[in-house]
């Protein structure tokens, strides 16, 4: 049986309210299926309280709910040990997390930390702003034509002062699949620690962290169909043992004195404070959705779409299309010449499409293509060819409309 889009999209009550609506900015962020909002309604109205600090039922049953999630998400990435997954606010926190709590003590004056060109602004700034303080510099991995990044000026730029390397697994631009296993071998074979930022990788990449085998590995729930304000560290139990806590507070403490604190072991020495509960239990839900799915099927279909995305978007007389991959997900930055991305947003709006306009978190990504702000439409697996062809029609209407 052919594979059927529509058939998924009824899982997301979102287009049941709002009929004939295309939904084209997924890389940003993922509707929610009902079964995610029904766990965190259920939650919040039959089983809410604080976890890892009472003893009475309803909180022991919180407790175990929420510490299963850590389970999930290992097993899930294929983590050696639920040890390793730390939950935060999103990617970005876990990135700051990992900067300031392993390297920040580590870097030295004149060290290096190694980046790629088409990092978003997350995954960039953290690592900037700590060579800046610590008299490091940062060394960027080029791009080639086709918006892949540049393999042999990578292994030229691993030194013996290459204190950290961070790059994306996709980006969120131009839906570059970058050669993630590679790129870790060529730096382990220097002994360099590596972070791979996953945000774009997880909903759709089946991610064994076992194979990949990098010491961090970071993520968001709301790009993996979960809510919003949770995000996941991977860490390794080793890497761990070195780092310090970003914050302090309460829950992440083995003893504590007016003269000295002594910051608990494992996961819970970085996560200070009552934590957001609701949200990593709807985490867990979003896990769950995905591991009822075909990802196997899910990963051709998003092949082969993004393939006709591309055949059907480069047809368009004036169009620039940021990249092209041959590995790449289903996600597309353009650019016509004597239309602002804004106004491209806004008429495709009004014929019901959304999609998303701007630099997307990478401005030196669009200095490097020489533009300013670009469209991005990034799709899904719930995203059928039909909805390809209006946008391309829409888009066809819009130039002649500006015209």
């Amino acid at each position: 049986m052919a594979f059927s889009p529509d058939f998924y999209k009824k899982h997301f009550p979102v287009f049941d309210a709002n009929p004939g609506w295309i939904y084209l900015d997924h890389a940003a962020t993922t509707q929610k299926p009902q079964l995610v909002i029904d766990r965190i309604r259920d939650f919040y109205a039959k089983e809410y309280a604080t976890v890892h600090r009472g003893i009475y039922k309803q909180a022991a049953a919180a407790t175990s709910a929420y510490e299963s999630v850590r389970d999930k998400v290992a097993e899930f990435l294929h983590a050696a040990s639920r040890e390793e997954i730390i939950f935060t606010k999103g990617a970005t926190e876990s990135i700051n997390l990992i900067s300031r709590g392993f390297l920040a003590q580590r870097l030295k004056e004149g060290d290096e930390i190694l980046i790629s060109a088409m990092e978003h602004h997350a995954n960039l700034i953290p690592w900037q702003q700590l060579c800046l303080e610590k008299k490091a510099i940062l060394r960027v991995i080029p791009l080639n034509s086709k918006g892949e990044l540049d393999l042999e000026r990578y292994w030229d730029l691993l030194t013996p002062r290459t204190k950290m390397i961070a790059f994306v697994h996709v980006s969120n631009t131009l839906g570059t699949i970058n050669p993630v296993k590679r790129l870790v071998t060529l730096a382990r074979s220097k002994q360099i620690p590596v972070l791979i930022d996953g945000s774009q990788a997880v909903a759709h990449e089946m991610v064994n962290l076992e194979e990949l085998n990098p010491d961090f590995y970071v993520f968001s729930a709301h790009k993996i169909f979960g809510p919003s304000g949770v995000g996941v560290a991977y860490i390794k139990r080793e890497q761990q043992e070195e780092m310090k806590p970003l914050m302090w507070g309460g829950d992440m403490i083995k003893s504590v004195t007016f003269e000295e604190t002594i910051p608990a072991d494992g996961p819970s020495r970085f996560e200070a404070g009552t934590p957001n509960m609701a949200g990593v239990i709807g985490l867990g839900a979003a896990i769950d959705y995905i591991n009822s799915l075909d990802r196997i099927e899910i990963k051709v279909y998003l092949k082969e779409l993004a393939r006709y995305v591309y055949d059907m978007l480069k047809d368009i007389k004036g169009i620039r299309i940021m990249g092209n991959a041959t590995e790449r997900s289903p996600i597309f930055s353009f650019s016509f010449e004597d239309i602002h991305p804004h106004d491209m947003a806004t008429f495709l709006d009004s014929r019901n499409i959304a999609i998303r306009a701007g630099h997307h978190c990478t401005q030196p990504l669009m200095d490097h293509y020489q533009v300013g702000a670009t469209a991005r439409a990034s799709f899904s697996f719930i995203n059928n060819k039909s909805e390809v062809g209006k946008l391309v029609s829409s888009l066809e209407e819009m130039i002649q409309f500006f015209a």
